[in-house]
């Protein structure tokens, strides 16, 4: 079973690009509650620090490096998690169902601590968390100073950015939970695709003669050995016959001395006979 090339690419559904939008939203957001959060630490440190000066009760003195302490890293914090989500962002664009998995995981960390802190401010302004008995300042003694000190837009602003951040990173989550995303995120089922005829598979070995192995010397296609002949007769020598008995050579036979011939006119000593008369 493989992919078929044809197959065409997954289109990305607009869920999940809204999706992707509404947590570049929640990152921008943190960024400017961070730079907030810089910009109005220092003051509120200081605002503490007199409200607290020549008070009695134990401890009071490290309320004001308390607040600055943990309202800086909490800020940083929140930023942090808030690039790992635009991250996560851009893998969701890509289809990556791990992705998605760990965005409803932050998503819902951020959620809790978002709408924790918005509640907070929306409840009744800073608490210092210190003892409003004996001659501590109370929380709105609090409050009050650092209204005065800071400026006015700060808490409407801060309100809005959490309001915000909160709304967008919802959206972003319900919207990955879709049946469209959920298309998208599934992973796609492998098309089987039919042999071409013809082919063959590299790694299997194939028979003598066959294209794509190395032929036999002395056939077709094959350079021959050293010393054996280049045109088409056969490389290898032909078996021979069944044995015969060798023929004899036939030698002509000695010319005849004159004295073996007959001779054409007989001869006159031998007994019996009279020569012919020569008249």
């Amino acid at each position: 079973m493989v992919d078929s090339p044809s197959t065409p690419a997954r289109q990305r559904p607009s869920t999940v690009t809204i999706s992707s939008y509404l947590l570049y939203l929640f990152l921008a957001c943190q960024v400017i509650s961070l730079i907030i959060t810089l910009a109005t630490i220092g003051k509120t440190r200081d605002v503490l620090r007199e409200a607290y000066e020549g008070s009695t009760t134990e401890g009071a003195e490290q309320v004001a490096n308390f607040v600055f302490a943990f309202g800086l890293g909490a800020a940083i914090l929140l930023l942090l998690l808030a690039v790992v989500l635009g991250v996560l962002a851009i893998f969701n664009n890509q289809g990556r169902n791990g992705a998605r998995i760990t965005t409803w995981i932050v998503g819902g960390i951020m959620v809790c601590c978002t709408g924790g802190g918005l509640l907070s401010g929306a409840g009744g302004g800073f608490n210092a968390g210190g003892n409003s008995g004996g001659d501590a300042p109370s929380p709105d003694e609090i409050q009050r100073r650092l209204d005065e000190a800071l400026p006015s837009w700060i808490t409407p602003v801060s309100l809005l950015l959490g309001v915000i951040s909160l709304l967008a990173l919802l959206a972003a989550l319900i919207l990955l939970a879709l049946p469209k995303s959920n298309e998208f995120f599934r992973k796609p089922a492998a098309a089987w695709e039919p042999p071409t005829p013809g082919a063959s598979y590299p790694a299997y070995p194939q028979a003598s003669g066959q294209p794509g192995y190395p032929q036999a010397p002395g056939q077709p296609g094959y350079p021959p050995a050293p010393g054996q002949p280049s045109s088409g007769e056969p490389a290898y020598p032909s078996t021979p016959g069944p044995a015969s008995e060798p023929e004899q050579p036939t030698t002509p036979p000695a010319n005849p001395s004159t004295s073996d011939r007959p001779d054409d006119t007989p001869p006159t000593d031998r007994p019996g006979t009279t020569p012919p008369s020569t008249s």
